[in-house]
């Protein structure tokens, strides 16, 4: 078992062998960006790329089972990214993180400058960089995506596409926007991947903002039984948390979401997890300025819709102070989360038990 990984890091490349599986080539990867990630079966990382308006299955070949439960502490992996690609700390941007659920490695989508890469950190504490060259992979394209052109605030709307994904039930779930009128958009793509159809457009009431809302993207979600039924929870700026049942995501499907919490206005909602802790479900969502909150996740269906303006209403929450900069979390094993956390220039990476 882990003790403690190392925080010495060195970089190789590594090369993926193609699984079977329909419709995975092994050929040159192209990304045009490389943001949200998340993992599928048999060591299948599906990879976000908003540039190129796709979504990207790759076969990592990373099967070999570790039971996790290691404890990590490593300073400076910024640092220690850009030693080892060759360039400096404020040239690395990392965009997100994900965890092999079988394998406990960690894989990053990293920007170095205006270059994507996908890099994976092993339980040994060795660094990697994913090489693209020649990796077993799939692409499916989105066809309703926005156009590379920018919004009211200057942010590009191609490059919110995709904003956050996840597996689940044998479909790939993508949160972000389209080019329909109501742009936020929910898609579902059956893996192995087809052709795509028409993402579901969402509608939401924003209490904060005390009005419908249906161009601002999910920020993050993660999926949670609701009523016996698979739901997804997700979150918006600013900051209503909202359920969304998986069976109304259907092609071209226009979704009212409900609106069971409002968290709190001038805030935007990172990454969240849900877990089990002594018998009982909690809802773990880190945040740009209000922290680390944990929320029960028992009965949510029990809460009434926000339909009304409000600053903050609905399923109650705590601030957990002492996790402080946490910029993405994932799940590591029952007991714990593995959390990126910015200290001042430096972000490291540690297991923290589930609180």
């Amino acid at each position: 078992m882990l003790k403690k990984w190392i925080a010495a890091v060195t970089l190789t490349a590594v090369s993926a062998f193609a699984a079977p599986g329909t419709g995975l080539v092994t050929k040159k990867l192209e990304l045009g960006s490389a943001g949200p990630l998340a993992f599928g079966p048999a060591g299948i990382l599906f990879v976000g790329d908003s540039a190129n308006a796709s979504l990207i299955a790759i076969d990592t070949g990373d099967r070999a089972a570790n039971p996790g439960a290691g404890n990590i502490e490593l300073k400076g992996l910024n640092q220690k990214m850009a030693a080892a690609l060759g360039t400096t700390p404020d040239q690395i941007t990392v965009q997100d993180l994900a965890i092999n659920p079988v394998s406990r490695n960690i894989y990053f989508s990293v920007s170095r400058g205006t270059t994507p890469l996908i890099l994976k950190l092993d339980v040994a504490g060795k660094l990697t960089e994913l090489n693209l060259d020649s990796i077993s992979h799939s692409r499916v394209s989105l066809p309703d995506a926005p156009a590379d052109v920018k919004d009211a605030r200057g942010n590009n709307k191609r490059m919110e596409t995709i904003t956050d994904l996840g597996f689940a039930e044998g479909r790939v779930f993508v949160a972000g926007l389209s080019n329909e009128e109501f742009s936020s958009s929910l898609r579902s793509f059956p893996y192995p991947f087809v052709a795509a159809t028409k993402a579901s457009s969402i509608e939401i009431y924003h209490g904060a903002h005390g009005r419908f809302e249906t161009n601002a993207p999910v920020r993050t979600f993660t999926t949670y039984m609701v009523a016996n039924k698979p739901h997804l929870l997700a979150a918006y700026t600013c900051t209503p948390l909202v359920t969304i049942p998986l069976s109304e995501l259907t092609a071209g499907n226009k979704v009212k979401g409900k609106t069971i919490a409002e968290l709190g206005n001038r805030n935007r909602p990172l990454d969240m997890i849900v877990y089990t802790k002594d018998g009982k479900d909690y809802i773990l969502m880190a945040n740009s300025s209000r922290g680390v909150m944990k929320l029960p996740a028992a009965k949510l269906e029990t809460y009434q819709a926000i339909t009304a303006p409000t600053e903050k209403q609905g399923v109650p929450y705590e601030t957990l102070t002492e996790l402080k900069g946490v910029q993405q979390l994932d799940r590591y094993d029952a007991k714990s989360a593995v959390m990126l956390m910015l200290d001042g220039g430096s972000l490291d990476l540690r297991t923290v038990a589930l609180p």
